[in-house]
This record gives structure tokens, sequence and C-alpha cells, in this order.
């Protein structure tokens, strides 16, 4: 009976999955607001019923009736967490993205179920971090709303986020060979997660204020001082998204192409000297570029990887039915492995689709935007979060070398959970902004 009920769960699960993915992309075809509001709440449904399912199958798994209960328990939890999460936001600010929070919830609990399969007390620290950071980030469209200087604090930002870089760079914890995270009371915390946010603040109030080329020959130069800085660090996968998002924000801001293909030929450059410069990329290179050929040594994680999504196919092995365990650090830059193998290939794929449809969603709130400071930000917290998710998936398929960088609110990592929560708040401000503005337009109108 017990195999019966996991079996179909299993495609219970797919299946609810696929259907929250369509409406996350049905949302945007209708223009009438009650019909987006039926729309999100189908999805509510459809992860609720997801997450229930999973933790069904997690409990009848488990081996002892201590630990059933405390898997009950801690999905109960979750459950009041992510009902409070919905409607305070909603009750909080009327004018909410009501599909950013469910895409929000619905990332958060596929990152919880994983975990809790991964590692129980790992899941439970994971979930203190999302309730703090989501109790503190919803503070964010609020301050947004009434404080309007935030253009003129570009050398503040700048002057912040290198001086947390240098840090790190100079007394930071060593952690598979880059220099990432700074231990403070105890705690654990990677700066450079927060210092993306600085840094699109940065360039968007540079380029909001002057696009003469010596404003533009400055601020390449603080651009590039951040990325150099974590080279030193060798963190290459931060590097390269900071080198990303500035090349295209500084195309998107000027429009011109001279810039773009400069950009390109300076990141080409580089790839080139860190590959003759730093040991561990030339491993990660060639483990991507022949991992069978020292499968036991630096091919090891990739090629586990690489079983781990092949075993789960189309359809998954089932919760608690696979080994994503053999991966290393399955939990932080793999887990996409282990919801491969688990919950299948078609599972994984909406979880890209859904990340798609976030990113969808702050592109159509830049274009929105009439202050191009606010556009810029969209603009490039959009791309740092879609970057980071092509470079985190990317390394996990060996469709590009690893990188070491998390899937935003899936993967563990207490820094990576803040910093993304803020920038999703960031972006939940800039919306509510956008819709006050166009209710108190159409007031006008009618009055």
């Amino acid at each position: 009976m017990v195999n019966l009920i996991v079996e179909t769960s299993k495609y219970l699960m797919i299946f609810l999955m696929a259907v929250y993915t369509y409406a996350n992309f049905r949302f945007f075809s209708f223009a009438d607001l009650h019909r987006k509001q039926k729309v999100c709440g189908r999805q509510n449904r459809c992860m609720f019923l997801i997450h229930f399912l999973a933790y069904l199958v997690l409990t009848l798994k488990a081996g002892d009736e201590l630990l059933k209960m405390q898997l009950w328990a801690f999905y109960a939890a979750q459950v009041v967490f992510f009902l409070c999460y919905i409607y305070l936001y909603r009750l909080i600010y009327r004018n909410v993205s009501r599909l950013l929070v469910n895409n929000t919830c619905m990332l958060l609990c596929v990152g919880f179920i994983m975990l809790t399969r991964l590692s129980l007390d790992k899941a439970v620290k994971q979930f203190a971090i999302v309730v703090i950071s989501a109790a503190v980030t919803w503070l964010i469209p609020w301050v947004m709303e009434r404080v309007w200087q935030l253009c003129k604090l570009q050398w503040v930002y700048a002057a912040a986020g290198l001086s947390v870089l240098l840090l790190v760079c100079v007394a930071g914890n060593e952690s598979f060979g880059a220099q990432l995270s700074l231990t403070v009371g105890g705690i654990s915390i990677q700066p450079s997660e927060f210092v993306k946010i600085t840094f699109v603040f940065f360039v968007a109030a540079m380029f909001y204020q002057s696009l003469e080329f010596k404003t533009i020959l400055v601020t390449t130069a603080v651009a590039a001082l951040h990325v150099v800085i974590m080279v030193a660090s060798k963190d290459l996968g931060g590097a390269l998204i900071f080198f990303i998002t500035y090349v295209a924000m500084l195309f998107i801001a000027t429009g011109r192409w001279s810039y773009l293909l400069a950009g390109a030929g300076c990141g080409a450059g580089a790839a080139v000297l860190a590959y003759q410069l730093f040991d561990h990329v030339r491993r990660r290179v060639f483990a991507w570029s022949n991992p069978w050929a020292d499968i036991d040594n630096t091919g090891y994680q990739i090629t586990q990887s690489l079983f781990a999504i092949g075993t789960g196919g189309w359809f998954g092995m089932g919760l608690s039915q696979g080994l994503p365990k053999k991966i290393p650090v399955v939990e932080k830059d793999f887990i996409f492995a282990a919801i491969s193998e688990e919950m299948g290939a078609i599972f994984a794929i909406c979880v890209l689709l859904i990340c798609l449809g976030c990113f969808l969603q702050f592109m159509m709130i830049a274009t929105r935007m009439q202050a191009v400071f606010y556009k810029l930000i969209a603009l490039g917290l959009g791309l740092e979060y879609i970057i980071q998710v092509f470079l985190t998936v990317g390394g996990v398929t060996k469709f590009i070398p690893s990188t070491g960088v998390t899937l935003p609110f899936v993967s563990y990592g207490g820094s990576s959970i803040l910093g993304t929560f803020i920038l999703f708040g960031i972006i939940q401000g800039l919306y509510i902004l956008k819709r006050n503005d166009e209710e108190e337009m159409e007031m006008e109108e009618e009055a």
C-alpha cells in the first residue's frame, strides 16, 4: 500500500507542477485583474497539494515514529508560514504582485521538500532563516514608497560594496578554493550576495544622473574594481554575474553596440587569463570537458550529477527512492540534480520555467517604469537573478563548467536566501509604486 501511494503521489506531483507552471505563463495573457487573481488562486491550490503529497511520502518512508512526528510538525509550520506570507503580503500591500509572491512560495516549497529529504536538520535551519528573511524584507516596499533619494547615494553603494568585498578578500574563509564568506558571531555570511544589490543600485544611480563618456568611464572603472576583487578572492561565479550584468546594463542604458562588443571581448580575454592564473579554474574546466577521465577525483561531482539526472529520467525515482547524497555539496550547488533524480526531468524543467516566469515579470516591470533609475534597477536585478539560475543549472547539467553558485530560493544557504528575498522585495516595491501611480492617474481621469 505504501509503495502504491508513493508511486501515485509522484505522478500527481508532476501533474500539479505542470498545471502550476502553465498558470505561471497563462497569467501574462490576461488583462483583467479578476481573471489574473483566479489564476493565482489555482497556483496556490496546486502548491499546497504538492507540498502535502511530498510530506506524506516522506513520512511514509520515515523509519520511526519520532521522525514521522517531527516531519508532520515541520510540515505544519511551513503551511502556517506560507499562508501568512501569501495573505499578509496582500493585506499589507494592496497592489502586490501575486505572481511573484506565489513563485517565491513555490520555489521555497521545492527547496524545503528536497532539503527535508536530504537533511532534516538543514531544512529546519533553512526554514528559520526563511522566516526571519521574510519578516525583515516585508518592509522593503514600504521603505521604497517613502524614500525618494536612493538615486543620489551612488558612492555610498560603491564604498559599501567594495569595502565588504575587500574584507572578504583579505580575511574571508576559504571554501573549495575560493574566499567567499566571513564569520560574525559564529554565523557564516557570504557578503557577495548583498553586494549584488548595491552593485546594481550604484550602476543605476550613475547612469540615471549622466550618460556622458566621463561618467561611463568612472562607472566602468568602479564596476571593474568589483570584479577584480572577486577574481582575487577566486569567487569567479560571482565575478561573472557582476560582469555580465554591468555590460548588459551599459548596453541597454546607452544603446551602443560598441560597448557590448567591447564587453564581450574583455570577457573572453578575462576568461582566458583566469584559466591561466588559477589552478581550481583549470580543474573545473578539465572536469567539465572530460569528467570521465578522472571520475574518482576532479570529475566525481559532475559525473554523479549526470548519473542522477539520467537515472531519474522524465518522471523521477520518487522521493526517498534515489541516491542524491552521493553528489558532493548536493544541497547547495547541485540541488537541481537531486530534484531531477527523485522528482523527474519534467518537474525539474517546471522549476526552471517558474524561474523564467519570475524573470519575465521583472522585465515587464522594468519596461513599465518611467523613471530611468527604477527601470535600470529592475533590469539589473532581473539579469543577476536569471544569470545565477543559468550558471547553477548549466554547471549541474555539464552545459558549462561549474561556477559554485546556488539556485535562488531552492538551494541551502542563509546568505543566498536573504539576498534573494531582498532582491524580490525591491522588485515588489517597484511594482507597487507603479500600480499606485496608475491608480492615481485613473482616479484623476475619472474626476
